[in-house]
Order: C-alpha cells, then structure tokens, then sequence
C-alpha cells in the first residue's frame, strides 16, 4: 500500500466550538459529527451538545444533555447517540445514561449502568454496545463489562475483566474486543486483555512493555502502537516524558523488539494520536518544554521512521479527536487556557 508523504498533509482551521473546553466527546452518526458534553473553564461538566456540518463549515447548538457531565462514553446506533456514564457536576461518577435522537432532536432517559463510573470504556459490535471498566463512586477502578440491549432497554453483566482499570484504550477487531492500558488511581496499567464476543470469555495478553501514563495506543491492520507517555520513576526522582514506541504484532500475538529508530522524534504525553490514511499520527500534547506542544509526526510504515508534519495551528494538550471523513480533527483541550480551536488534518486529496 503506497502511503502519502510528509509533504501532502496540511492543516484546516475550521469553524471555532462556541465555548472551549475540555474532556468533550466527539462521535460520528450519519456522515455528522456530533459534539458531546465536556468542562468549561471553571472545570464545571456541561451539558452542550454541538453538531458540525463539513459542508456549511459551522456548529449548531442542539438541545441540552439532560444530565451535564465530562468524560462521557458514546456510542452511535444508527441515528440514536448513546451517552454512558462520566463526571457530573459535583465531581462524581455517575450511572446515567441518556439517548438522544438525531431526527427527533429530542433527549430520552435509559436504563442506568448497575454503578456509577467515569472512564468507561465503550465498543460497538451489530448494534450491541459493550462498556468495560471505569472507576466508580468509591474512586476504585472496576472490572465490569455490560452490554446494552437497545430493544429491550437494559444492561447485561458479562464475564468481568481480569484486571480492573478506567480510561482504557479499547479496539474491535473481529469479534474480539481489544483492552489496553488504562489506570487505577494515579498508577498506568499495563495489562492488555481480549475478550472474545461469541465465546464470552477473557484471554490475557503479554502486557505493555513500558509503564506509562498519558501514553495513546493506536490500532492499524497489522498492529497495535503503544505511544509515548510519562514514565514513572523509581525513589523520588520526577516522572519523565518518553519517546517509546511498543508495537504489537497480531498475527504473531506478541510485542515486537523495536529499535531506537521507531522512537518519536519528541518526547509526549496526553496528546493526540491516530491513524489516518496507512500513517499513524501523533500530534500537541505535552513535552520537556514548559509550553504545549504544537509538532506533529508521522510514522511511515516501510522506513519504520517518524516523518515531522507540519506543526497544530493551535499548540495544546488534552484534546479531543476523531478521524472524520479522511481527516483528523483536534478538539478544544487547553492551550494557555481553554481553547475552543478546531483544526483538521488533511491530505492534498481529501
């Protein structure tokens, strides 16, 4: 597969959100892309919900989420968004679930997961929803994993993790759901753990290489990329940003001897990361430099080197993204303050 060059990528700068903010949750459902909660500046969770049209360039405001909140779990079902879980007001997890429906415009209260938990972790397999971890009231991680029933209106319990965790990176391949990395409390979780959706039943994988928090993990058709991050170090030394790329082979079902060269060029933490177009990216986020980051790489498959693209418009960590429609899109996060920037990343042809 040929891969477009350094060269063909650039930036769009797109309409601006209403309001920055952070911890937002974006979801593709019928080629719109949908915008959903997040904090303000005050880091009170919201309840604005935006829709983005590519082609009138602008966001319109839809109807309030019913329940404000941050970090939510999203899912699309056809043209019903699912909104599971996140941060309310009070700071709390909650077990709120909420659907909105895009033709009707109109908000409707679900059926609750069987506990309150921010950073859920959600997968989409034939109109099934699978919701896995996340950290409850009592601020332990979980190891609950349920599927929502959209006829019925309920949640199943399904075998429950081996490790529990919240903020795991989860990917469908097949009929298996792929689980990463995550946290409990402040501690990086390394365990990567598969569940096989007809078996009903949790295999454990050889574990992340490097203990890393903030990292991303990126999935293509051939690997799984464990990016960058803050390791933690031993005695009272300062936790350092890495350069580290750990990579998964599939079909050989353990992680690859890298060498030095696979390293990004900047060290990285709570930045963005994807795939997009044969490349995996890496863009913002938070270095050595007092300042946020705005470099962006990407890593060309045959050379196995990073490529440098060119820089965000906007420097900042903590974002939101989605590849839509062949593009990456960077959301809000924080520059010097809240930004409400939102630039796409394109090539010459899309």
């Amino acid at each position: 597969m040929s891969v477009p060059s350094a060269k063909s990528f650039h930036w769009q700068t797109l309409a601006p959100l209403p309001v920055g903010r952070v911890y937002c949750t974006p979801v593709e459902s019928g080629g719109q892309l949908y915008l959903i909660g997040g904090c303000d500046e005050d880091g009170t969770p919201m309840s604005s919900c935006e829709v983005y049209s590519p082609e009138a360039n602008q966001w319109t405001t839809l109807p309030p989420m019913p329940t404000p909140r941050a970090g939510v779990a999203v899912a699309a079902l056809g043209k019903q968004i699912l909104v599971i879980g996140g941060v309310g007001v009070h700071q709390n997890p909650l077990s709120t679930v909420e659907m909105y429906n895009v033709e009707e415009g109109k908000w409707e209260q679900k059926s609750s997961l069987s506990e309150a938990a921010m950073g859920v972790s959600v997968t989409v397999k034939d109109c099934r929803v699978y919701a896995v971890g996340g950290m409850g009231s009592d601020m332990y991680p979980q190891a609950n994993l349920q599927q929502y029933d959209i006829m019925k209106d309920i949640w199943l319990s399904l075998p429950p993790m081996p490790t529990p965790r919240y903020a795991a990176s989860t990917f469908l391949r097949g009929s298996k759901i792929h689980v990463f990395g995550g946290r409990q409390a402040k501690n990086p979780v390394t365990a990567f753990e598969v569940y096989d959706i007809e078996a009903k039943t949790w295999t454990r994988f050889p574990s992340i290489p490097g203990r890393r928090a903030f990292s991303s993990c990126v999935m293509t058709e051939k690997s799984f990329f464990s990016l960058g991050g803050l390791k933690q170090a031993r005695g009272y030394k300062m936790p350092k940003f890495v350069r580290t790329v750990d990579v998964f082979d599939i079909e050989q079902g353990g992680w690859m001897k890298t060498e030095r060269r696979l390293n990004m060029k900047k060290r990285r933490a709570d930045f963005v990361a994807a795939y997009l177009r044969g490349r995996v990216i890496v863009a913002g986020g938070l270095g050595d430099q007092p300042a946020v980051l705005g470099s962006v790489e990407a890593l060309h498959p045959a050379k196995n080197r990073w490529e440098r693209l060119p820089p965000m418009p906007t420097a900042r960590c903590t974002c939101s993204s989605i590849v839509f429609k062949n593009r990456l899109l960077v959301i809000g996060g924080v520059s010097h303050v809240l930004s409400n920037a939102v630039e796409a990343l394109c090539l010459a042809d899309s």
